[in-house]
């Protein structure tokens, strides 16, 4: 097992430190491997090619760089890239103009939580240019109402009204040949079984009494219930989960444009495969309940990101208790602009945080 990055830092003196950062800097802005050659005519202070190549070879020997053939140039590792990321790289700061970008697309004036999140997304990816995403919350309120209001075309709103006042609105898919006394209705059997519940607790509790054929409830109306008691009505670029979130996912076509620093474009496609599964949601959720601010992971160091030669930057959102509740993030190549999108994703994250709390 090689040393922990934190601990290579102080095995490396200036001039290894100087060499390393170059070869980093220069792979996150090509994606290409640089020559022993190439890098001592770039280095401020003077150094010939062969002294760069046995720091190269000390480099080498830490697990921090590697090289594609004998004769080429070097490149990072992922343990190389951590090693850069945490400890030698300077982090970036916001412009005024980017920080209302997020700010002006993330506002939730008239907007749905849903919307807030796609927008949030939208923002991150466009910022980035990268792949954006967000893993959506699941509501947790105890809910005090709830009403069906048809929309025509076979769709219905759904309004619910939380104990504390928080108010959602989910556009559901009716039925065929639903009449409006079934929404009446619906909206009967529901309230009277809501009343200090989140939706997750009625849900199975509903759930059950249709199981058990005591809902005397009629085909349709049943449908209706069923549907609006969904854990979330997923919207465009959202993947609905059974644990009650989504993730929405923007921007696939910045990553798959960008693949020349990609062994492989079906690799990348593999991983947006990954994006679908249902149990994503939780287990980039849980990635980022590991420690506080913006999270960075690379390649081998996920399984999730292994076989893509991706990156994820993601950082959590609380709710009004401070609870973790969801997170926003990118997804690039490895060879992404660390230095400036750390700070957009931070920022987004508590953006968002604020808006919906």
């Amino acid at each position: 097992m090689k040393p922990a990055p934190r601990s290579i830092i102080s095995e490396l003196n200036d001039r290894s430190r100087t060499v390393f950062s170059e070869i980093v800097s220069s792979y996150l802005d090509d994606g290409e491997a640089v020559g022993s050659r190439t890098l001592s005519r770039r280095l401020a202070d003077p150094l010939s090619a062969a002294s760069v190549r046995n720091v190269m070879a000390d480099l080498e020997e830490l697990g921090l760089l590697y090289s594609e053939h004998t004769s080429a140039g070097r490149l990072p590792t992922d343990l190389g890239l951590r090693l850069f990321v945490d400890g030698l790289m300077e982090i970036g700061s916001l412009s005024d103009e980017e920080r209302l970008t997020i700010e002006s697309q993330c506002t939730s004036a008239g907007k749905t939580v849903n919307e807030v999140l796609e927008e949030a997304s939208g923002a991150l990816s466009g910022l980035s240019r990268c792949a954006g995403l967000v893993v959506a919350p699941k509501s947790d309120r105890a809910l005090k109402h709830i009403e069906f209001v048809s929309l025509g075309d076979g769709r219905a709103l759904v309004v619910m009204v939380a104990e504390d006042g928080f108010v959602e609105n989910r556009v559901i898919d009716m039925p065929i040949g639903t009449p409006p006394s079934a929404l009446v209705q619906a909206a009967n059997y529901l309230n009277a079984r809501l009343a200090g519940r989140t939706l997750e607790d009625a849900g199975r509790m509903i759930a059950q009494e249709i199981t058990d054929h005591r809902a005397e409830i009629d085909e349709l109306t049943r449908g209706l219930v069923e549907a609006g008691i969904a854990t979330w009505a997923g919207g465009a670029g959202g993947a609905s989960g059974d644990d009650g979130g989504a993730l929405i996912v923007k921007g696939h076509a910045r990553l798959l444009d960008d693949v020349s620093a990609v062994d492989d474009l079906e690799r990348v496609r593999a991983l947006f495969d990954a994006l679908d599964t249902r149990d994503l949601m939780a287990r980039l959720l849980d990635l980022t309940q590991t420690g506080d601010g913006v999270q960075i992971f690379l390649g081998a160091e996920n399984n999730l990101f292994n076989v893509a030669g991706c990156a994820m930057i993601a950082a959590q959102f609380t709710g009004t208790r401070g609870e973790i509740v969801g997170a926003v993030g990118v997804i690039g190549p490895a060879r992404i602009n660390y230095a400036r999108i750390i700070p957009i994703v931070d920022y987004t994250a508590r953006v968002v945080g604020k808006l919906l709390g």
